[in-house]
This record gives structure tokens, sequence and C-alpha cells, in this order.
């Protein structure tokens, strides 16, 4: 029986998934579709790590989800005085790129076949974009069965 909830952090900078750019092959004359964020993959490879180990070796979940991910960001060198507190007039949270629903998107392709068979089993989700304070970049994530 697999657990009710499985919680786990990922270290890094998130970083977004879902954007594409295309162009045209000039040999072929095909169109060829690639990320616009070369670091997408390395970022989902690890996501799917920690996933794993959170698992436990634990069967794919085939019920309805929620989802919580709290996404930490890097806070910009400009948002500190000179005694590396945080000035009165920086901003309380990121509101620059990358997206959320775009980090969101990475984590969710991340743990597909990891811990559910299918990103469409999330039925529930609840997201946040902080600044990181404490323990660097990264994203605590939750994901738990829908029990009725």
């Amino acid at each position: 029986m697999s657990p009710q909830e499985i919680s786990f952090w990922v270290p890094g900078i998130p970083k977004p998934a879902g954007s594409k750019r295309g162009f045209v092959n000039r040999k072929t004359g095909g169109v060829i579709i690639t990320d616009a964020c070369k670091k997408t993959k390395p970022w989902q490879a690890d996501v799917k790590a920690f996933a794993y180990e959170a698992m436990g070796g634990g069967p794919l979940l085939t019920c309805p989800l929620h989802v919580i991910a709290a996404f930490y960001m890097p806070r910009p060198k400009g948002h500190r005085n000179s005694k590396g507190m945080i000035k009165g007039s920086a901003q309380p949270y990121p509101t620059s790129r990358p997206d959320l629903l775009k980090v969101a998107r990475a984590i969710e392709d991340a743990m597909s076949g990891v811990i559910y068979c299918d990103d469409s089993q999330i039925v529930i989700e609840h997201l946040t974009k902080k600044y990181e304070e404490h323990r660097g970049p990264g994203v605590e994530i939750k994901v738990g069965k829908i029990v009725e």
C-alpha cells in the first residue's frame, strides 16, 4: 500500500517547461521543435531522482491527486544591503520570469511515471513562488491522494 502523501525537497533553481521554439531544417525542409530553456531537462532529471527516492520503490499512484508545490527562487543581489540584510524596498515575491505555471509544468512532467501514471491525475493544485531565505533555491513538493 502506498502512503497517503509523498513529500520531498529538490534543491536547485527551478526551470520552466512548456515553451517551445520551432525552426525549419534547411536540409530536409521539416520543422524541428525544441525546448526554449536548455536547462529544463537537467532540472527535471533532479526532480525525478528525488521523486524516486521519496517513493521508496512503491507503486505508482493511480487515483485523483492534489499537489502542493512551493518554488523558492534566488533573491536578486540588489535586494540586500552591504550587511547582507534584506532592504525594506525589496519586493516580497518574485514577479519576474519564469512564470509559476511553467515551473509547475516542469515538475508535473518529471513526476509522471515516477509518482503517478500521468499528470492528468492532478485535480487540485496549490502553487506558490517565493524568494528563498534559509535553505537556498529549490522546490518543496507534496503529492497526496484525494480520499473521499
